[in-house]
This record gives C-alpha cells, sequence and structure tokens, in this order.
C-alpha cells in the first residue's frame, strides 16, 4: 500500500498520509492513538522552512518539498540486494544489526550471537506492549512525524557492569527508489557497562529516496560508551536523523558523525549531561561536494555540575557544496564548575561553496570555564606551493592537507581498528575527487 505524498503546508492541504500508513503500522491501540497525536502536531506545523530559527539554513520545503511514500516491505530481491551491500560495509568483528528500506532484517543480522552479552527486540516487538519509545522530551515536525510513521528499528539493553566483546552495528539499507523510511532504535547502556555502538547509512542501488530516523540512548552511571554513526547515503538522497541522549554521573560519551552522501541531511542531536562528573566528546567531519547539503545541530545541556563537554567540527566543501553547523551549549544554573568548548572549522575548496557556523553559549552560572570558535577558509596556497614544488600534482597535494584537517576530529576515536575504518572513508572521497 503507496502512502499519499505529505504536502509542505505552503497554501496546499496537507494529504491524508497517516491515514493511508495506519493498517501497516505496528502496535496497540494506545500506541495508534500515540501516532494520530504526533501526526496532528506534524499536520500543523509542516514541513520546517527558513522562518523557524533552527531550520533557518536548513529549509526544508525549499530543498525536499515534500515526504515520499511509505517504502513496502523487502521482498527477497531487495533481501539479496542489501545482503550485498552489509558485506561490503560490514566491520569486521562486529555484531550486526541490518534494517532493510526500514524493516528489520533478521536473516542479515547477528541477534542470536549479540543475545549473549545484550538484551534485544526490534521496535515492532516494543509497540505492543508500550508507546514510550514514541515520546521525546524535544520535539518538532520531523521528530513527530518519525513518531508518527515510524516502521521498525532496534531496541536494545545492555545490562550493568557488561563489558561487550564486540561493537554492534546497526546497518541501514535504502534498496528501493522515491520511497521513505521511518525508523526508531533505543539504547540503554547499564550502570558500569562498555560498550561501542556504530551506526551506518548505505545504499545497494536505490536512488533519490528519503530517510527520517530517531535514536534514544540513555547511558548509565560509571559507563564507558562509543557511538559513530557513518552516512554514506546516495548521492540524492535525503537523512534526517534526530537523537536524544542521556548522560548519567561518572560516565563516558564519546560520539563521532561522518557524513559524505545524501543531497540533504541533518543531524540533531539533544545531549543532556544528567550526572555529576560525566565526559562527553562530540566530533565530526563533513565531506560535501557537488550541490550536497550537509547540516549539523547540537544541544548539548549541562544540567548538574562538575561536567566536561568537548566538541570538534570540520566540514570540507568543494563545488557547491553548503555546511551547517549549529552548536549550543546550555549551562544550567546548578551546574557550576562546568568545563564546555566547541570548535568548528570550515575548508572551502570552491568560491561557490558555502559553510555557516553558528556557535552558541546560554550560561545561567557564574563558575564556569566555557567557550567556542568558528573559522572558515580556504586551502593555504603556500603548503600547495610547498607540496607541487616536490613533484606532488595538485589534487594530491590538496588530498594530504584535507586528511591533516579532518585528522584532529578523527583522532578522537579512540579505537585503533575504527579509526582506521573512518580514515579510509576519507580517504575513498579524496579519491573520488581525483
Amino acid at each position: 500500500m503507496n502512502v499519499a505524498v505529505a504536502k509542505t503546508g505552503n497554501g496546499r492541504a496537507v494529504s491524508d498520509l497517516f491515514a493511508s500508513a495506519e493498517g501497516r503500522l505496528p502496535g496497540s491501540p494506545s500506541v495508534i492513538a500515540a501516532r494520530r497525536e504526533a501526526f496532528e502536531t506534524y499536520e500543523r506545523l509542516g514541513l520546517p522552512h527558513r522562518r523557524i530559527e533552527e531550520w533557518k539554513y536548513t529549509d526544508l520545503r525549499a530543498l525536499v518539498g515534500e515526504v515520499l511514500p511509505l517504502a513496502a516491505a523487502p521482498d527477497a530481491a531487495a533481501l539479496k540486494l542489501a545482503a550485498d551491500a552489509v558485506k561490503a560495509h560490514a566491520i569486521n568483528g562486529a555484531r550486526k544489526l541490518v534494517l532493510v528500506d526500514g524493516v528489520f532484517a533478521a536473516d542479515l543480522s547477528d541477534a542470536k550471537a549479540l543475545a549473549a552479552e545484550a538484551g534485544f527486540g526490534t521496535l515492532r516487538e516494543t509497540l505492543d506492549k508500550s508507546s514510550d519509545v514514541l515520546k521525546t522530551a524535544a520535539t518538532d515536525a520531523v521528530i513527530a512525524l518519525n513518531a508518527a510513521l515510524a516502521t521498525d528499528g532496534v531496541v536494545l539493553s545492555i545490562v550493568d557492569g557488561a563489558q561487550l566483546s564486540a561493537p554492534i552495528q546497526i546497518i541501514h539499507v535504502a534498496t528501493a527508489a522515491s520511497v521513505s523510511t521511518f525508523t526508531r532504535s533505543q539504547v540503554k547502556v547499564g550502570d558500569g557497562a562498555r560498550a561501542t555502538i556504530i551506526e551506518t547509512f548505505v545504499a545497494a542501488g536505490a536512488k533519490a529516496y528519503q530517510v527520517s530516523d530517531a535514536v534514544i540512548v540513555t547511558v548509565g552511571d560509571n559507563a564507558d560508551v562509543a557511538h559513530i554513526r557513518l552516512m554514506d547515503d546516495a548521492p540524492d538522497a535525503v537523512n534526517i536523523t534526530s537523537q536524544f541522549v542521556t548522560v548519567g554521573a561518572n560516565s563516558k560519551l564519546n560520539f563521532f558523525n561522518m557524513t559524505t552522501g545524501a543531497a540533504v541531511s541533518r543531524l540533531q542531536g539533544f545531549i543532556t549531561l544528567a550526572g555529576e562528573g560525566s565526559d562527553l566528546s562530540v566530533n565530526g567531519v563533513n565531506l560535501l561536494q557537488n550541490t550536497e547539503h550537509g547540516d549539523t545541530t547540537l544541544i548539548v545541556d549541562h544540567a548538574v555540575p562538575n561536567c566536561v563537554s568537548r566538541e570538534i567540527f570540520r566540514a570540507v566543501l568543494d563545488d557547491r557544496a553548503h555546511s551547517v553547523f549549529q552548536g549550543r551549549i546550555i549551562v544550567r544554573p546548578d551546574a557550576q564548575k562546568t568545563d564546555g568548548k566547541m570548535m568548528i572549522r570550515a575548508l572551502l575548496l570552491s568560491d561557490e561553496a558555502e559553510a555557516d557556523n553558528k556557535p552558541e553559549l546560554e550560561i545561567f552560572a557564574d563558575d564556569v570555564s566555557c567557550g567556542h570558535g568558528a573559522t572558515a577558509g580556504a586551502l593555504d596556497d603556500n603548503l600547495l606551493f610547498y607540496l607541487k614544488a616536490r613533484g606532488l600534482p595538485e589534487k594530491q597535494a590538496q588530498a594530504l592537507l584535507i586528511q591533516a584537517f579532518v585528522g584532529e576530529a578523527i583522532e578522537q576515536i579512540a579505537d585503533d581498528g575504527l579509526r582506521e575504518h573512518v580514515i579510509g572513508i576519507a580517504e575513498r572521497w579524496l579519491e573520488r575527487r581525483q
């Protein structure tokens, strides 16, 4: 069953998107009621536009225009395409959990092997019991639409004290063209646990599709979590992801995001440091070309005292690409001894490339150490001349300087194997330029 297209809200009536999809969506009657309420919120707001401050630089009404029909459940041909993509993008040694066109694919996943170390279920199973996973503290039109139409996802529970022997890799594979998928996942990490979670977004021949994803992460006390997100969707795809993260006391969370695909992408993160003594590292690299638009919008909320946060982001822009970084650090009145720093740098390889950097501080406490900075510029001509004078072709010389530029963010990945994997993605992007 196809879903009618949802209009942008620019004077035309919003189509009956939810009613068309309702029969395919999992959940008890109370869940369907929660979905209906979420869709009413979306219907009232419509797609975000530039007159909304948080979406000033990413006007979905202009960039996307409409929501595509909901993808059908993957058939045998789609699963075969997905299997090939999983082989190409699976990280060696990781436990795989695969979503194909928004639906969990058990035959392509390592759920049984994972079950010995972590509780696992699907969103579809969870929604048969409760609608809690559809509720988030922050909301906007795209978050509401995701809650209304979320079809599947993974639900992970890592028990107190668990030390996972291998990373968990959630792989989103798109095989269908001109459709949309809506996924929502939940990860709970217990007290004293240690885990690495990797999310990968790839295409298996699909074109012009739309991805809406939401991830809810709860980190307990004294835990240590690495969360890596690698987005390499098709060049004409749309990926809008919302993340909601709560970090407990004396815990460490190291988050890294890399964007190397999609015509339009936005990662919006809402991170709350809810326990004293927590340590947050948030880093990312956008590698954009042609007319790609990549938006990273983060809110880090220091809700309690004695927490540290560091944000390092790099953007490399070629052709007419457009990078957006909006970062806000909030320090609540009781959050004394907060230490928060943010640095954003953009490298423009073309006169037509554009970078919008908007760092912000909202400080309501007086005993804090906070700061931010943002720069944008071109490659250093003197350094280029030096490398070319020693026989390097211009593109190769540029590649060396670009690798050094993004290196500070990538070096924040603690695991050697994962760091080398991410460096390999950056190198392949640079090779495509040459």
